[in-house]
């Protein structure tokens, strides 16, 4: 079985029960000066896992469809490696490779996956080890609506789902250890990319911050004790500032502002989505005022802003 919060290190049809079977190992076969070699003569990009990600990597966007192969597999109560407090409520999720996982800027995202049996919508919150750039892996349920489970592995096709319906506005979620002298936040509940995260403290003003592989956003040295404003952009420009959020970790804490457009776009599908993410602890009576917020949309366009070129 996958252990929570890890993918599958592997493109091998899983078992009857949805786990990876014990046989599949990774095998390194060249070492040293070697790898540099092949390398270069393959023209293959070699990429550390956990480090940072592989060249002209970016999660799926727009129109474009993608087809490829997808298997299924368990996260358990895990949020996978996006570090969410735990699975969406309809347990409808995926986990992709290295590159459209791409350092975790594919986390909370949205796709639609169609298979021999249908279609389903899934949210983003894992990497899979072992999924090159067509290989998806999808939580048991998701798999079962579009595949026969006895597959192991089915053809797909999936694209991004642009501006999803969502219930609710951004949420915020600070990592344990975030304190004054250091800014780490989470961004939940966003529906498309993001593209960046800034943040600005009581009298400073607004401080980008960096995106790290486990789907948190920090910056160095701090920007005080809060409460803080958080402004977010995504990938299509769109653009959303919260504020009032407060330094409490480990707690979700919502707000009302949203990236997603009120009425579907051309590249949304009709089926209902899936629930954003698992319930979050309730408030205490210290947190019950929820941020306040405002919401700018840059730019309208299903193209994504900067998008690679390889």
């Amino acid at each position: 079985m996958t252990a929570p919060g890890t993918a599958p290190d592997n493109d091998i049809p899983a078992g009857d029960n949805g786990t990876p079977r014990s046989g599949r190992r990774i095998r390194h076969w060249v070492a040293g000066a070697g790898v540099t070699a092949l390398a270069a003569v393959l023209g293959i990009t070699l990429a550390i896992r956990g480090g940072a990600a592989p060249a002209c990597a970016a999660p799926p966007t727009g129109n474009a469809v993608h087809k490829g192969k997808a298997s299924f597999y368990d996260a358990g109560r895990s949020g996978g490696n996006c570090s969410f407090p735990g699975p969406p409520a309809d347990r409808l999720y995926a986990a992709l490779g290295a590159s459209q996982y791409s350092g975790s800027a594919a986390c909370g995202s949205y796709l639609e996956v169609s298979g021999p049996k249908g279609t389903v919508r899934v949210m983003v919150m894992d990497q899979c080890g072992g999924c090159g750039p067509s290989k998806i892996d999808l939580s048991t349920e998701a798999f079962t609506k579009i595949a026969d489970r006895s597959q192991g592995i089915a053809s797909v096709t999936y694209r991004a789902v642009v501006n999803p319906p969502l219930n609710g506005g951004l949420t915020f979620r600070m990592k344990g250890g975030t304190s004054k002298y250091w800014f780490a936040v989470q961004v939940g509940n966003h529906g498309n990319p993001l593209r960046s995260v800034e943040a600005q403290g009581a009298g400073g003003g607004f401080r980008k911050a960096a995106r790290q592989s486990d789907n948190h956003w920090t910056i160095e040295g701090g920007i005080g004790p809060g409460p803080y404003s958080i402004r977010v952009t995504d990938v299509y420009g769109r653009q959303a500032t919260a504020t009032g959020i407060r330094l409490v970790t480990k707690q979700v804490q919502r707000s009302t502002a949203t990236l997603a457009s009120t009425s579907p776009t051309p590249s949304s599908s009709p089926a209902a989505p899936p629930s954003p993410s698992a319930a979050p602890p309730s408030p205490t009576a210290t947190e019950s005022a929820a941020p306040t917020a405002t919401v700018e949309a840059l730019a309208g366009a299903a193209a994504p802003l900067d998008r690679p070129r390889c």
